[in-house]
């Protein structure tokens, strides 16, 4: 299959062209050697008739030359036609995507357009004594809590002849009251008490075991506290912390879930640009100043793979894997295609996280450390890269996991529609129309006889609370897009596809960039500022 598609039309204006019931283009001309793209959408559906060709384009990358072949409206090899050769056109066209100072794409990269969200669901406790006798957590949905992300490329540094860039991703929130169930500052949450769990993990010899439990008997410290939302994300003084901070400096007193992670970033990047390969578009090629991870306990967990899930080279194909590195859960992750979309009347290609991703095989026996203590498919320890702390990442509702997860839990409705990671990218552009990002944040727990404080509870993955990142382009821009794709996709000649196709990207991320500023400058200067200043 073709990285990417034109049909040549013959007397056919307005026709439509398919490529494995996909319409991927339209004739836009009643002139036999014009070429065209444009996505189309399936209520303008018309059947091909007479005299109709359709070409795909292939890339190979062993000779970077570009293949194209011929077929008829059946799909057969017409023998008319011959195997062509188009000598370095796309690969003239997509060296456009590139990220240079001073370019519109450049601009976009770094000052994203489109706004992010952030939701937070909170799972409230409602029976804590029964879960201390033995019985099963009974938990109850709250949220969501939005929040409008505000990010931004910074520190940004051109390397090696321009064939690399270093930045440090920021990022800052700003809450979204008319999206969200309540008041965070007010709202209060029943959960797990997490530094508790996390100091309890920490003592591992006899003589530290004495020191805590002592520790938590004098601080009356309990298994089940409550906060508000705002603390229990942002930030609160927690008791026996403050404590083992007197002690360990390097410890902080302060306990949240996104504590520190307000108006800063998750470490220094270092991406490729693209300069030497349009595949290579904003690839990470280090991260905190590592080509790999560490964690780990194989070289194939410990790869850095794809790019940070901003962004993703064009003339994306339907059989290409994806690959997004994710600080949240300390690894690279994957996503493959699952079905065609259409986002506001452009085409998407609908990619999802598979669920082999945090599958129990042997793939993935590196992410059990030590070697083979796998707690199950469909979660990942992510203690190792946790400072210690006995954090289980799952999707929400323990989608995709094994039944054992959700059983041990009352309260837990996992869904597709609800609760799956995805992205939808128009496989022309590599630009994401709609994507959603979805994390659930566990802790391990277990009866431990040493701590009172644990009682007689089960052994399982508690959950904590999960968190839904999503962007979508809205009609308005999704329109002009469309119509900047129409317009600037039309060639009369092959010489001229290089032409065309410069000017359709820069249209693109012209307008891109153009919409971005128009967004940021609507909103005040302390809609802008981070909720936490660091």
């Amino acid at each position: 299959m073709g990285r990417f598609s034109f049909g040549r039309c013959a007397n056919l204006k307005g026709s439509l062209l398919y490529l494995e019931q996909h319409p991927v283009l339209r004739c836009t001309q009643r002139m036999r050697n014009i070429w065209a793209y444009a996505p189309i959408s399936n209520n303008n559906r018309i059947m091909l008739k007479g005299r109709v060709t359709l070409t795909t384009l292939v890339s190979n990358r062993s000779n970077r030359q570009i293949t194209g072949s011929f077929a008829n409206k059946q799909g057969n090899t017409n023998d008319r036609n011959h195997q062509i050769e188009f000598q370095n056109t796309l690969l003239s066209w997509t060296s456009n995507m590139v990220l240079r100072n001073g370019t519109e794409i450049f601009d976009s990269w770094e000052k994203p357009p489109v706004p992010v969200y952030a939701q937070f669901y909170f799972f409230n406790v409602t029976n804590p004594e029964e879960i201390l006798q033995g019985e099963k957590p009974r938990l109850e949905e709250v949220g969501p809590y939005t929040y409008r992300e505000l990010r931004n490329k910074a520190n940004v540094q051109f390397r090696d002849n321009g064939t690399t860039i270093s930045a440090v991703s920021n990022k800052a929130y700003v809450f979204e009251r008319n999206q969200s169930v309540g008041d965070p500052k007010v709202d209060l949450i029943r959960t797990i008490n997490i530094p508790v769990m996390t100091v309890i993990e920490w003592s591992q010899n006899h003589f530290i075991r004495e020191i805590i439990e002592a520790m938590l008997k004098a601080y009356e410290q309990k298994l089940f506290v409550t906060h508000t939302v705002d603390e229990l994300l942002w930030g609160y003084k927690d008791e026996i912390l403050s404590l083992i901070h007197i002690l360990r400096p390097d410890i902080s007193p302060y306990f949240g879930l996104l504590f520190g992670k307000n108006g800063t970033n998750d470490g220094d990047y270092v991406f490729l640009t693209g300069e030497d390969n349009y595949l290579n578009f904003t690839k990470i090629v280090e991260w905190n100043g590592k080509r790999s991870l560490d964690w780990w306990t194989t070289d194939i967990c410990n790869m850095i793979n794809g790019t940070d899930g901003d962004s993703f080279h064009p003339l994306i194909t339907k059989e290409e894997v994806l690959y997004v590195f994710s600080s949240d859960l300390c690894r690279s992750v994957h996503v493959t295609f699952s079905d065609f979309k259409s986002i506001h009347g452009l085409p998407a290609f609908h990619y999802t996280v598979p669920a082999e991703v945090l599958s129990n095989t042997s793939d993935n026996a590196g992410f059990c450390p030590p070697s083979g203590n796998c707690l199950g498919s469909g979660v990942l320890n992510a203690s190792i890269c946790k400072n210690g702390a006995p954090i289980i990442m799952s999707f929400p509702h323990f989608y995709q996991a094994e039944e054992k997860f959700t059983s041990a839990i009352h309260g837990m409705n996992p869904n597709k529609e609800d609760h799956e990671t995805f992205v939808d990218i128009n496989p022309l552009t590599g630009i994401i129309l709609k994507a959603a990002k979805k994390l659930q944040i566990n802790i391990y727990v277990k009866k431990i006889d040493d701590f009172i404080e644990t009682g007689d509870i089960r052994t399982m993955v508690f959950p904590v609370m999960y968190i839904s990142e999503s962007v979508l382009i809205d009609e308005e821009n999704a329109r002009q897009l469309k119509s900047m794709i129409n317009t600037a996709m039309i060639v009369t000649n092959i010489p001229y596809i290089v032409m065309a196709l410069g000017v359709f990207f820069g249209l693109i991320f012209t307008w891109l960039a153009c919409r971005g500023q128009a967004s940021m400058d609507e909103g005040t200067a302390d809609e802008r500022a981070p909720l936490i200043r660091t």
